[in-house]
């Protein structure tokens, strides 16, 4: 199992308490990384919002490209997770800064392809939102020219949404034939997407035995898609989102879990909910509980004592996942905790089989 987190660019991931003790700032995130390496952690995810979705949209919270940069030139194992929505960047410029940065992180890069949900964000930024399936056509021609940017010496594309004439990416990133292209969704459009262009699937939290179906449906799906391009497409990844709570006992973090779900009336965080749900197909109902905690982190059943949580990271090795992905608060203590009580107790090597 790989270990990885959620970079705290939002300041926190709980919409019901206000200071969780992580500021959303440069010596923050930077102070963050550099000791997760040193704790034996893999790979950070970078978020992409230019609004705060968890303290409210008046709230500070750092860009994520910015951020990518520099942390590129102050860590030198950790790989580097970035969101990227095509909404706000055009593939052509998009490349050539991925592979700068890759440059400087000497091929530590990858990207989180998300295709947006937020309108209200969008309409502030000046920004043109489509609906839900015109998000992924326009994702399949981005990573279109993204890909020949990086492959090809001189690529020329033309689609609906993008076209680009002869261009030039140089120098290509370290990483290849590409940096490694994660995404999640659940729609049809998004699975169907995922399991033809990209690396990884990262799932948000759920039981380890929804995991497994999660992981045979883009499996055959992947097998699908090699067949439809006539060509063998390498084997998909697969990770996991979830929120770890882990104390001495189990009362203790059932405490803790009751504490951070005490929905507050009025919270700042809940206020774009409806616009999420609106703009999101999901496969199961996400209720104001799961929604407290970002990601439905709490679905993953991370919670408990350190015997408990490292039992529960073996089942989703079991299931397919060799990515695991930590919310936790407040960040950095929460880390080393689970660094020094969990990560010994779990296998590191890769996931065992599961039957589909």
């Amino acid at each position: 199992m790989r270990y990885g987190y959620w970079l705290p660019v939002f300041g926190g991931w709980l919409r019901n308490v206000a200071d969780e003790g992580m500021r959303a700032d440069w010596d923050y995130v930077r102070d963050l990384a550099v000791r997760s390496e040193e704790l034996g952690y893999d790979l950070t995810l970078i978020a992409e919002l230019f609004l705060n979705d968890i303290k409210g949209i008046d709230a500070p919270s750092l860009d994520a490209w910015s951020t990518a940069a520099a942390l590129a030139a102050v860590t030198r194992r950790l790989e580097l997770m970035v969101a990227v929505r095509p909404t706000f960047h055009h593939p052509a410029t998009l490349a050539k800064q991925a592979a700068t940065i890759d440059r400087i992180a000497n091929g530590r890069l990858s990207l989180n392809v998300v295709s947006s949900w937020w309108a209200d964000e969008a309409r502030r930024y000046g920004v043109r939102f489509d609906r839900h399936d015109d998000r992924y056509a326009r994702t399949r021609e981005w990573l279109a020219v993204l890909d020949g940017a990086w492959r090809e010496g001189r690529t020329t594309f033309k689609g609906e949404y993008y076209g680009v004439e002869e261009l030039i990416v140089e120098p290509k990133p370290v990483a290849r034939p590409r940096p490694v292209l994660y995404a999640g969704g659940e729609s049809e459009a998004a699975k169907e997407l995922i399991a033809a262009e990209c690396d990884a699937y990262v799932m948000h939290g759920d039981p380890p035995a929804r995991i497994a179906e999660k992981v045979a449906d883009l499996r055959r799906r992947r097998e699908r898609a090699a067949e439809r391009l006539g060509r063998a497409l390498p084997p998909m990844r697969f990770g996991v989102a979830g929120y770890a709570v882990v104390r001495d006992s189990e009362a203790e973090a059932r405490a803790e879990v009751a504490r951070i779900t005490n929905v507050a009336p009025g919270s700042p965080g809940y206020a774009n909910y409806a616009d999420w749900l609106a703009n999101t197909q999901l496969e199961q109902r996400v209720s104001l509980e799961d929604y407290s905690v970002s990601n439905r982190g709490l679905r993953a059943g991370l919670v408990g004592t350190p015997e408990s949580v490292a039992e529960q990271v073996e089942a989703f090795a079991d299931a397919g996942v060799d990515l695991l992905l930590l919310q936790c608060s407040p960040q950095r203590e929460e880390m080393e905790r689970f660094a020094a009580q969990v990560m010994p107790r779990v296998g590191r090597g890769a996931p065992r089989a599961v039957a589909a």
